[in-house]
């Protein structure tokens, strides 16, 4: 699948559920008003999604929410998919998750073909680690992270950078995911959604400075591996692992894009700072042939933008979607 830019789209988020057993501060506002079931695609549905996609050239699969590993009977869309990565038609299926429930499905997610995870880990502090999550318990996420390094799954640690909350842990959080063996990539926090109180300005840290920070500890080199998504990586010549950052406000990455995500209603977002979307529910419930979904994705790639407008300016405000990350999918 090729988009107006020239770009081919091989990578497919899809977030099973937009509910999750955490309330993180940039990400969700703590009363959240979820989606009714009768809007969300069932397992067999999003399966079916799924491998049209990998019928039309998607190799990689990626499981968000929410929380993908609370929604219900959800390993069986994990074997369900695996199928593909032994006829070779899928290179990677895997997942984005809190690590909340690691601990009861890492060795089930081997099985069913995942090699590696990234685990959304904001600081090492628990106090910290409670007023960003909310309702998250930080023993439970490390039991989970240990499960999953024991069950051989490769890990990569994900870190929203925020001002004023774990802009002091830069250097702890390199030096942890060193002496684990995992990989770690900084985010910068993105204007999606109402969170409550707050406002994304007070959150936002700059990755300029973050890296800024890091060099005055650890040897940075940049290299040119891509893990598929949009972070730009160096190697840590002190710890042999890598760091990623993700830049969406400083620095954008949307002339290389190869994503597209899809909602667990069905909603086919072709840009993650964008409103623009596709409908899927409705082709894949009007028919049990695949040819108006396939018309449908088509003419969806055919709209992909050249990238999105995030903003976060002090005179403007906080300039993004209206929906919430959880929805459409970390």
């Amino acid at each position: 699948m090729i988009d107006p830019f020239g770009r081919e789209v091989n990578y497919l988020r899809i977030s099973v559920t937009d509910r999750c057993d955490f309330r993180c501060v940039y990400c969700m506002s703590e009363d959240m008003t979820f989606l009714p079931k009768a809007e969300i695609l069932s397992l067999e549905e999003l399966e079916r999604v799924c491998s049209t996609f990998v019928r039309m050239g998607v190799r990689k699969l990626r499981m968000t929410g929410g929380e993908p590993l609370v929604r219900r009977n959800i390993m069986w869309l994990f074997h369900a998919l695996g199928r593909h990565l032994k006829t070779g038609d899928l290179d990677e299926l895997t997942l984005t998750t809190n690590g909340s429930q690691l601990g009861r499905f890492a060795e089930e997610l081997v099985e069913a073909g995942v090699r590696r995870v990234n685990v959304s880990l904001d600081t090492l502090n628990p106090d910290k680690f409670k007023a960003i999550t909310r309702w998250g318990r930080f023993e439970q996420v490390m039991e989970g992270i240990a499960a999953a390094r024991d069950a051989g799954l490769k890990i990569k640690i994900n870190a929203v950078a925020l001002k004023g909350v774990n802009d002091d842990e830069l250097h702890d959080m390199v030096r942890w995911c060193g002496a684990g063996g995992y990989d770690l990539t900084f985010i910068e926090v993105m204007p999606m959604g109402d969170i409550g109180g707050e406002t994304r300005l007070d959150q936002y840290l700059p990755l300029s400075m973050v890296r800024a920070e890091l060099l005055k500890q650890w040897t940075l080199t940049d290299n040119d591996y891509n893990s598929g998504g949009p972070a730009r990586y160096v190697d840590v010549a002190e710890t042999g692992q890598r760091i990623g950052f993700i830049t969406p406000m400083t620095h954008n990455f949307c002339e290389a894009c190869n994503r597209v995500r899809l909602t667990c209603t069905g909603t086919l977002f072709m840009c993650l700072g964008q409103e623009d979307a596709a409908d899927l529910r409705t082709p894949v419930r009007a028919s049990a042939q695949d040819d108006l979904l396939e018309a449908a994705i088509n003419e969806a790639i055919g709209r992909k933008p050249k990238g999105h407008d995030f903003i976060i300016d002090r005179r403007r405000g906080d300039s993004g979607v209206g929906r919430h990350m959880s929805v459409t999918g970390g």
